[in-house]
């Protein structure tokens, strides 16, 4: 009988939470636009915000990530890739603008062997071990 694949790997998010403040008549503002109809809840709006604040940046964002050479996106190192970088003798500098995920099964001690700078935009999604490993290479 076949394995479900996709059941097998852990599903990762494809957003993040955040917690915002926001003054009373922001908020009220807000609230009138969704209950004239123009955004279905007060994330809808928040959310339409955002991405027109990025739309109206775009270019500098653009020539920022080119400048610091960040890999844009969704970037996923496992053991295999890191054991790799160690037996080249090379140590990587992950530079991510979005999710950078290190793998369950990456250790803190090849973590640390492995990889000399953490710096991400976005998120990043490792174990508690492998964090605190990484603590003092993370900006």
């Amino acid at each position: 009988m076949a394995g479900d694949v996709r059941g097998a790997r852990a599903k990762v998010p494809d957003s993040e939470k955040i917690t915002i403040n926001l003054g009373f008549v922001d908020l009220g503002h807000i609230d009138l636009l969704v209950r004239d109809g123009f955004y279905a809840n007060r994330t809808d709006f928040i959310r339409t915000a955002i991405r027109n604040g990025l739309e109206r940046h775009g270019d500098a964002v653009k020539q920022s990530v080119a400048r610091k050479r960040l890999s844009l996106g969704l970037t996923h190192y496992g053991r295999r890739d890191l054991e790799a970088a160690v037996a080249a003798g090379e140590t990587l500098d992950i530079q991510v603008l979005g999710l950078a995920t290190i793998g369950s099964d990456v250790t803190p001690e090849l973590a640390r062997a492995a990889i000399s700078s953490v710096q991400v935009l976005g998120a990043l999604h490792a174990s508690p071990a492998v964090r605190a490993a990484l603590a003092d290479r993370t900006t």
